[in-house]
């Protein structure tokens, strides 16, 4: 008995040392989202989850926790920067309070209306991957890549074509200061929000309106506490692709490598799905709500609400300093260059 009890032990202990052993192989990668299950977000963290492990072959494994698992956005960059996890998108007005510059991403008609010229610059801008990003990683964080997840599109109660038609109209905004500049720019009454909150306080009549991509609006059911969606072409919400600078810095050049690769190829993939997912979405909100009004605002509209926003350039110098003001001259070229070609 006693021999057959030690060679259980031995068993036993060989076995916990295999699992130990195969659980210290198996390194694991966290990605956390601003957005839920089924977002253009998770959409990314999905591919890039199966990118890299297939690229592993398996070594590395991805979590991905969607919002609200792990805290808010301001959280999950916080959570980044200190090693809890590995990746995180991280919305640039949220940014801006650790990269000033990233605000130029909230001053109204800065990216282009053809989203192969926009691919080109949140991919590869030397403004975005130099001087901002350089500001990012004093805060630890690493800037991987930016994408949009589609134009942002007003939900109200009533019609909006001009900047006085804003006129009393609460309009939620993220905590970013540009936006609340850009929406009294606009007439409106920015109201700042978290992001969980939004449906509660249009429900509640807290505020009238708010702005998000199609797929957010849809997946948030926003559309059922507002009448009108309208397109103004005036911005694309754009988020940035983040990881722990010293974390990054620490891999081996190997998995350096799977992550760079990763990240090149979901530019065109995301470019392309959160196109689809905009027309998708759409056509969600149309079936469960046949008689929501839509709204396309008109050259000429959209020419008079991109002069109200003309103030805001000195406005994000006001706010952001010069080096944000620098940025978005840089970036102001780069798109006019890439739009002649």
């Amino acid at each position: 008995m006693r021999n057959f009890s030690t060679l259980k032990k031995v068993a036993l202990a060989t076995a916990m040392g295999l699992v130990l052993a195969g659980q210290a192989a198996a390194e694991e990668w966290k990605f956390a989202l601003e957005e839920i299950s089924g977002s253009v977000q998770d959409a990314y963290a999905q591919k890039f989850k199966q990118l890299v492990e297939e690229k592993s072959d398996g070594k590395i494994t991805v979590t991905v926790y969607p919002y609200g698992s792990l805290g808010e956005s301001e959280d999950l960059t916080e959570l980044v920067a200190n090693g809890v996890l590995q990746f995180t998108h991280g919305s640039t007005g949220i940014l801006g309070s650790t990269a000033p510059s990233m605000q130029v991403f909230s001053v109204p008609y800065l990216l282009s209306q053809d989203n192969k010229v926009n691919l080109k610059v949140l991919t590869e801008s030397p403004t975005i991957y130099g001087p901002m990003a350089d500001k990012l990683k004093t805060r630890n964080l690493r800037l991987l890549s930016m994408y949009p997840e589609g134009e942002m599109v007003w939900t109200t109660n009533k019609e909006i074509h001009k900047p006085a038609d804003f006129e009393n109209v609460k309009m939620r905004v993220m905590a970013s200061p540009m936006l609340v500049e850009a929406y009294k720019a606009f007439g409106a009454v920015p109201t700042p929000l978290p992001y969980s909150e939004v449906y509660g306080a249009l429900q509640l009549k807290m505020v009238d309106g708010q702005e998000n991509p199609i797929f957010a609006i849809e997946e948030m059911k926003f559309y059922e506490v507002n009448d009108v969606l309208t397109w103004s072409g005036q911005q694309q919400f754009t988020v940035a692709v983040l990881s722990g600078e010293s974390w990054y810095q620490g891999l081996p050049a190997d998995e350096q490598k799977i992550i760079d690769e990763t990240i090149t190829e979901l530019g065109p993939y995301i470019f392309d799905k959160q196109e689809e997912y905009s027309k998708t979405r759409l056509e969600k909100i149309k079936k469960a709500k046949p008689d929501i009004k839509i709204v396309h605002l008109t050259p000429a509209e959209k020419d008079v609400f991109r002069k109200a926003s003309l103030p805001l350039r000195e406005k994000l110098v006001e706010l952001a300093g010069p080096d944000a003001g620098a940025a978005l001259k840089a970036l102001e070229k780069e798109i006019a260059d890439l739009e002649k070609q």
